[in-house]
């Protein structure tokens, strides 16, 4: 069987919105974290609010969780694939830190 992957890197994202690939970006930080940097076009969606928001991510095509250095959207996607059967979800491994260090120098960080 055919394992699923769980997550993405900065790069790969970068290479693949490059392409025109059309993902949902979902960050689930909290509004200050978000207002202070995020990737063009994502959705906020504050972690707390995942299981009543859920019905705002997409159930058919690629979906990147985002947050700071993975681990709310770790959870987040956990909630996702474990308890709503979604298997379009990718974590963005190492989260907008990561995009900071290995794609935008320029992107703000915290």
């Amino acid at each position: 069987m055919e394992s699923i992957p769980i997550e993405i890197s900065a790069e790969e994202l970068h290479r693949r919105l490059q392409a025109g690939e059309n993902f949902q970006l979902v960050d689930v930080r909290e509004p200050e974290e978000y207002d202070y940097c995020h990737l063009p076009d994502s959705l906020l969606l504050p972690l707390g609010e995942v299981p009543r928001r859920a019905d705002e991510i997409r159930a058919d095509g690629p979906v990147v969780l985002i947050c700071h250095h993975g681990v709310r959207s770790a959870q987040a996607l956990g909630y996702l694939r474990h308890r709503l059967g979604r298997t379009n979800v990718l974590n963005l491994r190492g989260g907008v830190a990561a995009w900071a260090t290995q794609v935008d120098p320029d992107f703000p960080r915290y």
